[in-house]
């Protein structure tokens, strides 16, 4: 436990604290404008009212202080330490998150526009806009401008060979600039059409299509002012005042609204652009130990580092104190200046109110969803009488067929989400054909060896199997000698899997007769889906491994084709029937292969063909 005492020693000047754990990990990272005051707030009883304080103070055993030149820089500081330690009572958005967005080749001849994941900030290859809360919203937007603007959506492989139009010019949804349907200047002016519906400018987009249209009506090209008018209406129909949020206000701004419920927090982001509400994103986090004016300056600096179109405006539910210093470091990363607000009446109040109602419903619904998983995992734990609440389960299974090719795999699910980070697949060696007791037992003991070395272990195991299964799994935890991991076995009645929801069957140590769940109960449906996610991830697993082999082996014996080129050829073809297919030119695009390979290629082909 820290020594109060010890904060006399520490300096009256900016900068920021770092408070440790008995592991010397750092746990929160704060700023200060004087370090000495701030951190003796928290040792001052009834000081601090925060949920999340005393939990704090009970782990800190040390803190470190870092005296910084000015408030920017403690601020900026504080923003490299908590990307870096990542401490867990801060608020902290993830760097390894894909975003999903919109990106413009716009460095090609004729660009097209793409739907694209990304990490971190966006590659400067091109213009890329989001990033968009799903991949469902980034394509409702990509198809309302394919209905717009008619580029072109074909690959740029596509866009050399073709030599007569696809049925997208048919239907008007392209203009064909593979075979020069339209000009230069015509193609750009709807990818400049496209841009700047993209940044929210709609009547200036009208503008410009009216202009060409009139130049196209004044040139007597009438097909092509006819496409630029369909264009037009639509653009107006969807900038209807209907479909408008806030007509009066058209400035580019992001409205943040926040709620909290003790240590748990929720951020709203409301994306607005020329008056118009674009898009949202929400953001949750817990053990939050900053008060809310730490955590929104935290939250801007992290999330508007990354993105690369920012608002002219954030409007906040609170002033920052360090508003002026934020907007400051903002101008230096984007040399663009950007305010933050905070309207206490008016539209802008409106804005974020609406951000903050938002914010309260998504912690409420996501609050009730916890509620139920959490639940399920207790009634789970009482029915199947486990020693620990299950909030880390993993389950096994294995596939082969007739004994060959045997694989096994592990899912994974925390708090009853799948948990694709941590699925694991298994090699099965030197056992008997159709061995599943000896697969079984390899993959658990593999597992669960490496899992013991890290500290790793789940809390429970599920088996895809009857008593025989269950028991090997008993066994392997208790030669490992691991006391902390409950194990189940689930089967359906006499292993058909043909069977209905209600001769699910549930094999646990303690009873010699299986446990029959509900028919409708939420926990066999859990455990359905646990144990077929297994199944369907270890029947695909063993899929590949036996097409991988079967053209490994079926190229053993062509003179001249090792390892390495077995290996291409798999990667390129996939499976022997479209090797067996492939004609001169589709071996001629296979990287790594010599004209004398090809030739015994084809001789090869020409010989499983007879």
């Amino acid at each position: 436990m820290f020594d109060p005492k010890k904060i006399d020693l520490f300096p009256s000047q900016p900068g920021v604290y770092m408070m440790k754990n008995s592991k010397g990990e750092i746990i929160y990272v704060g700023k200060a404008k004087d370090i000495k005051s701030r951190v003796k707030q928290y040792f001052v009883h009834g000081r601090d009212t925060r949920a999340m304080i005393p939990v704090l103070l009970e782990q800190i055993e040390h803190i470190d202080t870092l005296i910084a030149s000015s408030e920017k820089e403690a601020l900026l500081l504080e923003n490299t330490l908590i990307k870096k330690h990542q401490p867990k009572f801060n608020v902290l958005l993830k760097d390894d998150k894909t975003f999903i967005g919109l990106f413009v080749n716009n460095k090609n001849p004729w660009p097209a526009i793409r739907l694209i994941r990304y990490k971190g900030a966006p590659p400067k290859d091109g213009l890329y806009f989001g990033p968009y809360t799903s991949a469902l919203a980034a394509r409702e937007v990509l198809e309302l401008l394919q209905r717009l603007f008619p580029l072109r959506q074909c690959s740029d492989s596509e866009l050399q060979k073709r030599t007569r139009p696809c049925i997208l010019y048919s239907i008007k949804k392209c203009i064909a600039p593979c075979v020069q349907k339209c000009s230069k200047e015509e193609y750009d002016s709807f990818v400049d059409g496209a841009v700047q519906f993209l940044k929210g400018k709609n009547q200036d987009i009208v503008k410009k299509l009216s202009h060409d249209m009139q130049v196209a009506s004044e040139a007597l090209e009438y097909e092509k002012a006819a496409a630029y008018l369909r264009t037009i209406r639509q653009i107006e129909a969807i900038s209807s005042p209907e479909n408008v949020l806030w007509k009066a206000y058209g400035k580019n701004s992001d409205g943040i609204g926040l709620y909290r419920s003790g240590s748990d927090v929720t951020i709203f982001q409301l994306l607005l652009r020329e008056g118009k509400l674009i898009g949202s994103n929400h953001y949750n986090f817990s053990h939050v130990a900053g008060e809310d004016s730490e955590l929104l300056s935290s939250f801007l600096l992290q999330n508007y580092k990354l993105t690369q179109n920012l608002p002219e405006e954030i409007i906040l539910p609170i002033s920052p104190p360090d508003q002026n210093i934020i907007e400051e470091i903002f101008f230096e990363m984007h040399k663009k200046k950007v305010r933050l607000l905070h309207p206490v009446k008016g539209e802008k109040r409106k804005i974020v109110d609406l951000a903050e109602e938002n914010a309260k419903a998504v912690f409420t619904q996501q609050k009730s969803e916890i509620d139920q998983k959490e639940k399920l995992l207790l009634d789970m734990q009482e029915k199947f009488h486990l020693n620990s609440y299950p909030k880390r389960i993993e389950c096994f299974d294995i596939s082969h067929i007739s004994g060959s090719d045997t694989v096994a795999c592990m899912v994974a699910f925390t708090e009853a989400d799948r948990d694709t980070k941590r699925m694991r697949y298994f090699h099965i060696k030197n056992i008997q054909a159709s061995d599943d007791y000896g697969a079984l037992r390899q993959a658990l003991a593999r597992h669960l060896t490496k899992a013991k070395e890290k500290e790793d272990l789940p809390d429970l195991l599920i088996i895809d199997g009857g008593k025989g299964q269950l028991q090997v799994a008993l066994d392997i935890l208790q030669e490992l000698d691991i006391i902390s991991v409950d194990a189940i076995g689930i089967a359906k009645d006499e292993s058909r899997h043909d069977k209905g929801m209600t001769q699910e069957k549930v094999f646990i140590k303690e009873k010699k007769d299986p446990i029959l769940p509900g028919a409708r109960s939420p926990l066999l449906f859990f455990l359905q889906k646990v144990r077929d996610e297994a199944h369907r991830v270890a029947i695909g697993f063993h899929r590949r491994k036996r097409q991988k082999r079967m053209i490994t082996s079926s190229l053993d014996g062509i003179s001249g084709i090792g390892p390495k080129k077995r290996k291409i050829l798999l990667s390129h073809f996939g499976s022997v029937r479209k090797l067996e297919q492939a004609t001169i030119e589709d071996l001629q695009r296979v990287e790594g292969l010599s004209k004398k390979d090809i030739s015994t290629l084809l001789e090869f082909i020409r010989k499983r063909s007879q």
